[in-house]
């Protein structure tokens, strides 16, 4: 019988369209945004900007994700974190 492990780390692999779960969710505020625009404004040269703008950002993202170290990535917390007192004196001095 075939035994699988546990991968709780799946979100963070995840992906949409080629894109982590953040820029997706970018992109797709991004075509929203560009949906209401068009709705609300019905010029031509609007439309094929914001269809070209929608394409030229979604590269931009891939060529972002693609290349992971030209942005910036750290750790956002340490890798303990504590609420030890950070000072001299201890809890018994008081």
């Amino acid at each position: 019988m075939k035994k699988f492990e546990i991968y709780r780390n799946i979100r963070k692999s995840a992906l949409i369209f080629g894109l982590p779960i953040s820029s997706f969710a970018l992109m797709m505020i991004s075509v929203i945004g560009s949906l209401l625009a068009i709705i609300f404004s019905f010029g031509f040269i609007i439309i094929l900007s914001l269809v070209f703008w929608n394409i030229l950002f979604y590269a931009i993202l891939i060529y972002l994700v693609s290349r992971p170290n030209l942005t910036l990535q750290h750790e956002p917390f340490p890798p303990t974190i504590s609420n030890k007192k950070i000072g001299l004196s201890s809890y018994e001095e008081n």
